[in-house]
């Protein structure tokens, strides 16, 4: 099924309640490299449930009744033609998690999912959706907004804008502030695949190698997480509650065991950051942007 304008900026999902407890919040932690030195009582913070911190990107996977790739079926007006892009084709291609409230170590919610753009790169040149999905509490009031923005590489050529996306955030010209190196495991992306996206492309050789990769890749997501990571640990001194936002660009995929340098330039509070692996020269992370409270 084709993509049509501007018809598709009407399609959502149906509101959706889900759960999650201390033991997601935990595996998150756990996937994204948290607490490998259990005497790091800093760290254990957020892998053991008394008094549970939780990472601000963990609201990326604690969604679970909204996992899946595709996610729920679009509702649509009456008269309005549902859009279906292929995702055989697709590429994350940005993340923005927006807090409006802390995240608690434990709740129930309620998601609601919308597309709030879509920008024509031409035929055979793909084509940029942006979505975003919105947590409201018990209360009616916004918990948390998620953004993300797919490169739909078979979907090109539908009529739609080809000018207008949001522009990256821009990070500055002189040298990181800050840059430090986490080193991920090579069973990384087995561990961080226990969060809900079982993608074969990051857990199974044969697959890995038909797209092209000599081993499975990491999920761009846990690369995600480990930069929010880096925040916490060098410029909030591990208190998740100062983070209000966290957004970047994927560039590269990550191999479970590369090490993935995080450079950081403070600006009040604007953090901007980037991701590289300086083995293979390559930045897997772009145009990274931390807003504090």
């Amino acid at each position: 099924m084709p993509i049509f304008y501007p018809d598709i900026l009407d399609q959502k999902t149906a509101h959706r309640t889900f759960s999650y407890d201390d033991k997601d919040v935990m595996l998150y932690a756990l996937g994204v490299g948290m607490a490998r030195d259990q005497m790091n009582e800093t760290e254990l913070a957020f892998v053991y449930e008394k008094n549970l911190k939780v990472i601000p990107t963990a609201a990326t996977v604690l969604a679970s009744g909204m996992r899946g790739a595709a996610g729920p079926a679009p509702e649509m007006p009456a008269g309005h033609r549902p859009s279906q892009i292929n995702f055989l084709m697709v590429v994350h291609g940005e993340q923005k998690v927006e807090l409006h409230k802390p995240l608690r170590a434990s709740g129930t919610y309620t998601a609601q999912g919308r597309t709030v753009g879509a920008y024509d790169k031409g035929a055979g040149k793909g084509a940029v959706i942006i979505n975003e999905t919105v947590w409201t509490d018990e209360k009616g009031e916004k918990v948390a907004t998620l953004t993300g923005s797919t490169f739909a590489r078979g979907d090109g050529g539908f009529g739609g804008p080809s000018e207008g996306a949001p522009e990256p955030h821009v990070v500055p010209t002189r040298a990181p502030d800050i840059s430090v190196d986490f080193d991920t495991r090579d069973d990384q992306a087995l561990l961080y695949r226990l969060n809900g996206d079982r993608n074969p492309l990051h857990s199974d050789p044969e697959v890995a190698k038909k797209a092209g990769f000599d081993k499975p890749i990491l999920h761009g997501l846990c690369t995600y997480g480990i930069t929010c990571r880096a925040i916490l640990q060098e410029v909030v001194n591990f208190d998740p509650d100062q983070i209000y936002s966290h957004q970047a660009r994927f560039s590269a995929p990550v191999i479970p065991g590369d090490t993935i340098t995080v450079d950081i330039w403070k600006d009040g509070k604007n953090i901007s950051f980037e991701a590289r692996v300086k083995a293979r020269n390559a930045t897997v992370i772009k145009n990274g942007l931390t807003v504090l409270r």
